[in-house]
């Protein structure tokens, strides 16, 4: 599913919280490498691919920091990955936009 997919690559927010007090969520656990080789491209998907651009855009106006946009990308690339594989399907741009 979405979220286990999420979770095997270490891309979903884990709450640091102990009674009263609540920290900040950060990443971690899953697959190191696999965190590490999603940056770059999601990197890329940031700047040219169009969805990708408008959802980073929308997240950096509500106020999100950069690095918290980019890691919502980098889930958002691991999931689209994952319906298209269990779909069995190849990833076509939407001609439409371009």
């Amino acid at each position: 599913g979405r979220k286990q997919a999420g979770s095997l690559a270490g891309l979903v927010p884990h709450c640091r919280e102990s009674g009263q007090w609540k920290g900040k969520s950060f990443i971690s656990g899953g697959r190191k490498p696999l965190r590490d080789a999603l940056y770059m491209p999601a990197l890329v998907a940031m700047r040219f691919n169009p969805d990708l651009r408008a959802k980073y855009t929308a997240l950096r106006a509500a106020g999100k920091p950069a690095k918290v946009a980019l890691v919502a990308l980098m889930r958002k690339l691991i999931e689209t990955a994952n319906a298209l594989v269990k779909a069995d399907r190849f990833w076509v741009a939407n001609r439409a936009c371009a």
